[in-house]
């Protein structure tokens, strides 16, 4: 059993703390915010908590931190939890320049402890069977991949949050939910090599953005197409395009609270297949899955490398949105 601190009890901590409530492999003890309202609601499930990042650190029993910071805090929070010895999960995206995430990862390492990020959709059962039937050879070689994953979450926060600024969060649609499908893209498609994207608000007020699409080449000639609306009700959608067939995955709500997933997958010549996935806890499965590798269990599955590289990809499709032009990754 892994003893954690949560960094940070806002919306998606309050919803870390809850998901990690039964697990068997990591507890959380201590929840750190400096608003007293996220502390009052965390200590409600019986957990102790602190005002600052350092209270965390000062505290011998803790063996790893839960990053769910705003993302300009993560580079210096990583580093300094690493020094300190601890295990390191972050939620997304890892840090905001290349730079920044070199910097983190070498601390990682010569610490020796683990890292975790989250991407969590990696963890959902239907991803990982498309991973598992492309990586078969069962569709050929992949061509091309579409996804969207859009919400209007957002819709209702006040303007002064902090996911909404042009200045700490720049191209709001690609921190949102884009960065998730950059990552499946990499983790289905390899080495990214360029990028185009166009950012746009259409359907809001957002300082930084409402409507994104990307479109990033692959190292092996395949291509993603990636599309994210914070200003437009649910949809998820991930199809993986083959030589001999293609798979498609539609979420039937949002990730947060899921009910399950609609899969369509065809090969040449055959009659399309569907097939109903149920709900899952792939959250969990993710935080499990860092826990696992921290105590020494099994190889955490998100390598340093891909981490990397989604911190590029990051990286380049904000220049790219602001040039209007291809950026090399």
């Amino acid at each position: 059993m892994i003893k954690a601190a949560i960094i940070g009890l806002g919306w998606w901590g309050q919803t870390l703390l809850k998901t990690l409530s039964n697990s068997a492999v990591m507890k959380p003890v201590l929840g750190i915010d400096p608003l007293e309202p996220a502390r009052t609601a965390a200590a409600a499930y019986g957990l102790e908590t602190a005002p600052r990042f350092e209270d965390a650190l000062a505290k011998s029993d803790i063996e790893a931190v839960i990053l769910c910071t705003p993302q300009q805090h993560h580079a210096e929070q990583i580093v300094a939890a690493a020094k300190s010895g601890r295990h390191v999960f972050c939620e997304k995206p890892l840090c905001t320049t290349a730079r920044d995430a070199e910097a983190a990862i070498t601390a990682v390492k010569k610490s020796g402890v683990q890292l975790g990020i989250g991407h969590e959709r990696r963890f959902e059962p239907a991803v990982i069977d498309m991973r598992r039937r492309f990586a078969s050879g069962e569709f050929g070689a992949p061509l091309l991949l579409e996804s969207n994953f859009s919400q209007d979450k957002f819709l209702k926060l006040p303007a002064d949050n902090w996911r909404l600024s042009n200045a700490d969060n720049p191209v709001g649609p690609l921190s949102a939910t884009g960065i998730h499908m950059v990552d499946l893209s990499i983790a289905l498609l390899g080495r990214p090599v360029s990028v185009w994207a166009r950012l746009a608000t259409l359907g809001s007020g957002f300082a930084n953005g409402d409507t994104l699409s990307i479109t990033i080449g692959f190292e092996r000639g395949a291509t993603a197409l990636l599309g994210a609306v914070l200003a437009t009700p649910f949809m998820g959608r991930l199809a993986l395009l083959g030589s001999k067939g293609w798979m498609e995955i539609r979420d039937r709500s949002h990730p947060e609270n899921s009910t399950g997933w609609d899969v369509t997958s065809v090969l040449r010549d055959e009659t399309p297949v569907t097939a109903f996935y149920p709900p899952h806890l792939a959250v969990r499965d993710n935080l499990e899955a860092f826990a696992r590798a921290a105590l020494g269990e099994a190889a955490y599955p998100v390598t340093l490398d891909e981490m990397l590289l989604n911190v590029r990809s990051f990286e380049a499709i904000q220049r790219s949105a602001k040039s209007g032009g291809i950026e090399k990754i």
